[in-house]
């Protein structure tokens, strides 16, 4: 019998929120594991060192797919499913798959017609979605916006646009330390009167939710600066 790959979420910045976010059968899970397919080794050995893994973190084996992952290998981390052992997969951060390499391993897990079982646990685009007050039945999320100025200004304007044609929220994310930058140019481009909504440290100490139209954001203080936020867009 081959092994389940367990979809596992982590906390979205702070370890200690992991008995606040993580739910008891999501422990119960890790302990039962010791290969980990994860975005970034390091912060999955100490996330599972907080949960009080039972067995030795140098004992577990761990399957890095970050930047410089070569996809051509990854089919090869599946090996420990293949036995009949069950496997782990964690983002850095938050839910897995989502704005995460995470997508790739699951879908050779089910060229391969191995199960997958995806656990519960934080997403902050879903959280922001949630505490917005902005259309939760007809969205859609972006990712990252581009960085060079004129092409941000394109895409800003070009999913506006799709909040009045089609009554959608539009959700998307930046590199905390330029989430200022894309404030400034959500003020500067888009109508004053479309609502944005900022999302900040969401499930972590100074969580704030601030939903307005664009035109108050220019007298909103709001400390964003390296820290991890959603931006929500809608009419």
């Amino acid at each position: 019998m081959k092994g389940k790959l367990y979809l596992i979420p982590t906390t979205l910045g702070d370890f200690e929120t992991i008995a606040s976010t993580m739910p008891a059968y999501n422990l119960e899970i890790i302990h039962g594991i010791s290969d980990f397919i994860v975005e970034n080794i390091r912060t999955a050995r100490r996330f599972i060192s907080k949960t009080n893994h039972p067995v030795a973190i140098d004992e577990m084996n761990f399957f890095e797919i970050g930047k410089h992952a070569v996809v051509e290998l990854l089919g090869e981390f599946l090996g420990p499913l293949e036995w009949g052992r069950d496997m782990g997969l964690m983002s850095e951060a938050g839910t897995p798959c989502i704005a995460d390499p995470g997508s790739l391993i699951v879908n050779m897990a089910h060229e391969r017609k191995l199960d997958i079982v995806p656990l519960v646990g934080p997403n902050s685009v879903i959280l922001a979605l949630m505490a917005s007050g902005f259309n939760g039945q007809n969205f859609v999320f972006h990712g990252y916006l581009p960085v060079a100025k004129n092409a941000l200004k394109r895409k800003i304007k070009e999913i506006e646009n799709q909040v009045y044609k089609n009554d959608q929220t539009q959700i998307f994310i930046e590199t905390p330390f330029r989430n200022e930058k894309l404030l400034n140019a959500l003020i500067t481009n888009c109508n004053p009167v479309s609502r944005l909504c900022v999302a900040v440290n969401l499930t972590l100490s100074g969580q704030r939710v601030i939903s307005l139209p664009v035109s108050n954001w220019k007298y909103t203080r709001l400390d964003i600066l390296k820290k991890p936020a959603v931006f929500l867009l809608y009419k």
